[in-house]
């Protein structure tokens, strides 16, 4: 059975629909979207291309809709200010105009691209978010940040930009391969100790095969949207409490080289981090701190940090992440599970010691 969430952005609203057979809805729901615009890309990449780029284009095509499908190489690669000029090269060259619109059709990097794309292609056109991995649906296809990664900094090139439309087609997790799948696990985690920490019991149930992974994914979804319709544009501080686990999180990846650790690996490991900073700074109580290491470790997700990683270099490259202002940092931290707030009071030597705690293997 479908679900939905609304995110309640004024002007800027739109539904999140969450469950199977939704991508051979595409058209109809498009349509119902955007009745005015015909011509539009589907941009995908090589993985999802030959599982779903078909369906995509006959649904479009049934409701009316004169699509061209734009395909990026598979990988953290393309999330790049090169592939993104090429894209839009390829969008002028098939004469879309300002009334197309995109559909991105794939993971958080199609989803991040497509909505960077669409933001600044001519000044602005909408899109459609089909995420088609956990961790799309659960977290980037979801609050409109759109962006590309420059070599040394994640994310730091980019634009506010609404959806128009999501659909997470739950079916699509099917053909994902295991470690795909459980990298997702790493943001539903995050948002269990952010905002609600009854979801570790749902989580636990997953895992084990007996839970709802639909209603989860919906759960999910219904926190981020909660979140990002009462800070947008993350002004008040609040939408900052999403990046818990990132900063380091995000230097690892950077660091690992991209593509060489999924998301959810490094945002594991950054979360680890998190953790025990928060232990030793917020009052999390160590049964939290263990409660979260034991949820990432069922779904084999890293939490000892690789001897090829050097402190310094992590370091260097933390400081350029979006979260230092004026040299300080802004830190997630969790007073409790469910409970988190953004600690102006960790330093520079707090974040070596949790490197420094990344080596050891986890109690």
């Amino acid at each position: 059975m479908n679900s939905s969430v609304f995110v309640n952005l004024g002007p800027r609203s739109y539904t999140v629909r969450v469950g199977g057979g939704l991508l051979a809805q595409l058209g109809a729901l498009a349509h119902e979207t955007l009745p005015e615009r015909s011509s539009c890309a589907v941009l995908t990449d090589s993985n999802v291309a030959p599982l779903y780029a078909q369906t995509a284009l006959e649904s479009l095509r049934a409701a009316g809709k004169k699509p061209v499908l734009i395909t990026v190489p598979a990988g953290e690669a393309s999330k790049s200010l090169l592939v993104a000029q090429d894209v839009l090269g390829e969008m002028a060259r098939a004469g879309l105009d300002r009334k197309s619109f995109l559909v991105a059709l794939g993971g958080g990097v199609i989803g991040d691209l497509g909505g960077f794309c669409a933001a600044i292609y001519q000044r602005g056109i909408p899109y459609v978010q089909v995420p088609t991995t956990v961790l799309s649906q659960v977290d980037s296809s979801v609050g409109g940040k759109t962006g590309v990664n420059l070599p040394d900094a994640k994310n730091m090139v980019g634009s506010f930009h609404q959806p128009v439309l999501v659909l997470a087609d739950t079916d699509t997790l099917k053909s994902l391969h295991k470690r795909e799948f459980n990298e997702g696990f790493a943001e539903i985690i995050k948002h269990a100790g952010i905002r609600d920490a009854a979801m570790y019991d749902a989580i636990d149930e997953v895992a084990d095969g007996r839970g709802d992974l639909a209603e989860l994914i919906r759960r999910n979804i219904a926190i981020k949207a909660r979140i990002v319709e009462e800070d947008e544009f993350e002004t008040k501080g609040l939408r900052a409490l999403l990046n818990y686990g990132h900063t380091l999180g995000h230097a690892i990846e950077a660091a690992a080289g991209y593509g060489q650790l999924l998301h959810g690996e490094a945002i594991s490991l950054g979360l680890r981090a998190a953790s025990w900073l928060s232990v030793r700074l917020g009052g999390l109580s160590m049964d939290s701190h263990a409660r979260m290491m034991q949820l990432l470790k069922k779904f084999e997700l890293p939490l000892v940090l690789g001897a090829e990683f050097e402190r310094e270099e992590l370091l260097r490259i933390a400081r350029m992440d979006k979260k230092f202002e004026k040299g300080r940092i802004r830190f997630v931290l969790l007073h409790a599970a469910g409970d988190a707030y953004v600690s102006p009071d960790v330093t520079e030597a707090d974040l070596a010691a949790a490197l420094d705690e990344l080596t050891r293997q986890p109690a």
